[in-house]
């Protein structure tokens, strides 16, 4: 047997931590099943060989969990979209609510100030009657 420096290198799987009961399935299957094994050297070793049978059925069930991931998101997004619609409809009464507010205290304002014009039109009409009075006077 032959020792070298070199450090051994695995190839470990990306695993994102769920598992369905298929995929269990599949796994404890493989461990109890005599698939042939092809013996590479370096990194590569262990691989399993599977009839085109099993991979078509691998392929089906692997569409299937991809589909039910996709109906999952497109569910999860209407949702959001939906949730997205209320709120946003609840905003828009706000700002209607508030609107109409605004314009009513403008509405006011405008009347107040058509108001003090009127009574500032009126008062320089009898300042104006009250000063020809006094000069009127002055010249008597």
């Amino acid at each position: 047997m032959m020792c070298s420096d070199e450090p051994v290198q695995f190839h470990v799987p990306v695993f994102d931590g769920t598992l369905t009961p298929t995929e269990i399935h599949q796994l404890l299957s493989i461990f109890e099943s005599d698939f042939p094994v092809n013996s590479t050297s370096g990194s590569e070793t262990g691989l399993t060989v599977y009839s085109v049978e099993e991979r078509r059925r691998r392929r089906m069930i692997s569409n299937r969990e991809s589909a039910r991931r996709c109906r999952w998101k497109k569910k999860r997004h209407l949702e959001d979209l939906t949730n997205q619609v209320n709120r946003l409809r609840l905003e828009n009464r706000a700002l209607k609510n508030r609107l109409c507010l605004v314009s009513h205290h403008c509405l006011v304002a405008q009347r107040e100030s058509d108001r003090l014009q009127t009574e500032s039109l009126l008062l320089q009409q009898r300042l104006s009657g009250l000063y020809q009075i006094m000069v009127a006077m002055q010249l008597q």
